[in-house]
């Protein structure tokens, strides 16, 4: 039987109540992974990340009037900046680096200011699709070698996972079709309790498949923390806020995080806008006017700001969300609110936020493979929708400048480009080296054409 284009969704009532609380599950399972990912890898507390990347994403849709489905989880783009500043997830150094995020965060608040004053024309005239679309698919082309590597824990799991998304996106009938990745998640999850019951042997901490680290199923650790972890707790303390360091401030640490971590800021505000751009294609919407790329701004940097004061990372927008939400077509972002709210509620319970995140990594890499290669295809719909015509030179040579730096410089030895100011070294990924290269070209080149410079795509 012929598979049958399933429309889009904007209000997800329609859809009943227990439908679209499963479907903000499900867009709490795609963003679980990597969020929580960041505070594992700089020593931040993972309930403190999940109350403010829940507490962000609710902010976020207050400031862009509910009109955005759009989830803030945790910015890898700062990790640089806690590595340089706390290289060893030292506790007593963690707030220092948090500061000189929040500092970061401000520059969000003066480009939104400049935007609502200058008018968005005059800033997204560097943003045409020609720009945007490349970025969007260098946003999932870059994100899948974490992917990737999840999966090469366990190929088998992640397979699974990755065939129960396409078997119910594709062949799915109701709630089915909409909720993938949840199955996809939960499917592949069950697979690796049976086998761990029944053939499950601990190996270099993981428990594998007859002791094959190749066949990893949960990491040996996440399951202790499961027995564990309480039932209710404070997702963060005192001591980690940046409010603590004033008690006895160390004004060169001060002064060293702030001036090192700031400027990271003007490569993620790069990558904001395309990621809204991503979303405005995704859902055929110009978000980027409406409600407006300086609320969308705010909203990203007050949030980033109020998570970094409490010891949580940097926020941003995730593409793992847009990847479901072209998977699902339920474009409602009430059902984003709902995932928010539950992130909220699981920060005061580690006992349940132990359990997610004990979720088999070649799970998440088999959903995230698919999510990751959404995000590239919006990208290439992006530029086939507004007609970029590929027989200018100018466009080819944009295009692959963007696409190269931004996936090379990711995958290079550094996975960065460093270069010192001062005393300090900043380093730049790939994604935003091409973003600026991208914008450099576009407003340097002849030849400029006149492209829909919002993004989205045209009605």
């Amino acid at each position: 039987m012929k598979n049958q284009e399933q429309p889009a969704i904007y209000d997800a009532r329609s859809l009943g109540a227990a439908r679209t609380l499963i479907l903000g599950f499900q867009h709490l399972f795609a963003m679980f992974g990597a969020t929580v990912l960041v505070p594992a890898l700089t020593g931040l507390s993972v309930s403190s990340t999940l109350l403010f990347a829940g507490l962000g994403t609710l902010l976020f849709h207050f400031l862009a009037k509910g009109k955005i489905p759009a989830f803030l989880g945790s910015s890898f783009a700062f990790l640089a900046g806690y590595g340089a500043i706390a290289p060893n997830g030292e506790k007593e150094l963690l707030p220092y680096a948090c500061l000189g995020v929040a500092c970061a965060g401000i520059l969000y608040l003066i480009a939104a200011s400049l935007i609502k004053c200058l008018g968005k024309d005059k800033i997204m005239q560097f943003f045409p699709p020609i720009v945007t679309g490349p970025v969007i698919i260098a946003i999932g082309l870059t994100l899948s070698a974490s992917a990737i590597n999840n999966c090469s824990n366990n190929w088998p799991i992640a397979l699974i996972a990755i065939a129960i998304v396409i078997i119910c996106n594709m062949w799915g009938r109701g709630i089915i079709k909409i909720i993938p990745i949840i199955l996809g998640v939960i499917g592949s999850s069950l697979i690796a309790i049976i086998l761990t019951l029944s053939l499950g042997q601990e190996a270099d901490g993981m428990i594998t498949i007859g002791g094959n680290s190749s066949l990893a199923l949960f990491s040996a650790d996440s399951i202790r923390n499961i027995k564990d972890a309480p039932w209710i707790g404070l997702p963060f303390q005192y001591e980690d806020t940046v409010f603590s360091i004033f008690n006895n401030p160390d004004s060169s640490l001060i002064i060293t995080a702030v001036i090192t971590i700031m400027p990271i800021a003007i490569a993620t505000m790069a990558e904001h806008i395309g990621d809204i751009s991503a979303i405005s294609s995704t859902i055929n919407k110009d978000c980027i006017s409406d409600p407006g790329i300086h609320r969308t701004l705010l909203g990203d940097g007050l949030a980033t700001i109020m998570a970094a004061l409490f010891g949580a990372p940097a926020n941003t927008t995730y593409g793992e969300n847009t990847g479901v939400l072209t998977l699902t077509k339920v474009y409602d972002p009430f059902v984003i609110r709902i995932a928010a709210y539950i992130a909220v509620l699981l920060s005061f319970c580690p006992k349940i936020a132990a359990v997610i995140s004990a979720m088999p990594a070649a799970t998440c890499g088999g959903v995230s493979l698919v999510l990751y290669g959404m995000i590239s295809a919006v990208g290439v719909r992006n530029v086939v929708e507004n007609n970029i015509d590929f027989k200018q030179t100018r466009n080819i040579i944009i295009s692959a400048l963007i696409l190269v730096l931004s996936i090379g410089i990711a995958y290079s030895a550094n996975a960065g480009i460093s270069f010192p100011i001062g005393n300090v070294t900043i380093k730049l990924s790939g994604l935003a080296v091409g973003v600026i290269v991208g914008i450099t070209l576009n407003a340097v080149l002849p030849g400029r054409e006149k492209n829909n410079i919002t993004g989205g795509a045209k009605a």
